[in-house]
């Protein structure tokens, strides 16, 4: 039996703005619409809790959970390893709170006129279709990015709900799965050191950084992302040269 980890209940899971990946948009002509809910968690090293089960060496020492400003890091750390420690070891009582948030979440949007949009796995890779959560909100758009290759596969296949949107994440060693998912219809995200080129391995780059609605863009299509935080450091082949 796991060893109980100490933590703080947050007085909130969610946060709609404050993050600038998820922010883009709002600068965005044409985009200024879509209002993101994103949840973060904490990686295992700092929460004790496994939130990536396929995260690789490289995408894990480069990990954008150190992206940003680094004078919050530590205010950040505090806030994930509540939330992901809440979600492990009271499971229950987390959901209820996150869909309560949600569900607050769409009637705000509704009031200022946004289309809602909410972004589980900002900082991990859980398969939250167990919960049942994208079927409570049929109005809402949810997407994420997935290192798990069945779950994008299920994507691809049409076996989640109408609603969630899965884009792979290419890393150093699972090339072979990612470029199964493209040739098979779906999306992947890659990150790349300095340029995002126009093409990769015969398929369409998209500028990634420009927005993070990545359930807008074209089928088959790569979305470019440049290395922030750790990742610039990196050389495992996690970050493409």
């Amino acid at each position: 039996m796991k060893k109980y980890l100490p933590f703080e209940k947050p007085s909130r899971l969610t946060f709609k703005e404050g993050n600038p990946k998820t922010d883009k948009n709002q600068k965005v002509k044409g985009l200024k619409k879509y209002r993101i809910l994103r949840l973060n968690l904490a990686p295992f090293n700092l929460s004790g809790f496994q939130v990536c089960s396929m995260a690789s060496e490289g995408c894990s020492e480069a990990c954008l959970h150190t992206a940003g400003n680094p004078v919050f890091q530590q205010q950040k750390d505090r806030g994930r390893i509540n939330r992901t420690r809440w979600y492990f070891q009271d499971r229950q009582e987390f959901l209820s709170k996150l869909i309560r948030e949600i569900g607050n979440f769409e009637i705000w949007c509704a009031k200022n006129k946004y289309i809602p949009v909410v972004r589980l796995n900002t900082t991990s890779d859980i398969s939250w279709e167990n919960h049942g959560i994208f079927e409570m909100f049929p109005k809402i758009k949810f997407y994420d990015y997935t290192k798990i290759y069945k779950r994008a596969l299920k994507y691809v296949n049409g076996q989640y709900p109408s609603n969630y949107y899965l884009s792979f994440s290419l890393n150093e060693v699972n090339e072979k799965q990612a470029f199964d998912i493209l040739n098979k219809g779906g999306n992947i995200s890659a990150v790349f050191r300095k340029d995002i080129p126009k093409k990769f391995k015969g398929f369409k780059v998209i500028n990634g950084d420009a927005h993070d609605l990545r359930f807008l863009d074209i089928k088959n299509t790569i979305a470019g992302l440049i290395a922030k935080g750790k990742a610039k450091y990196d050389y495992s082949g996690f970050v493409l040269n």
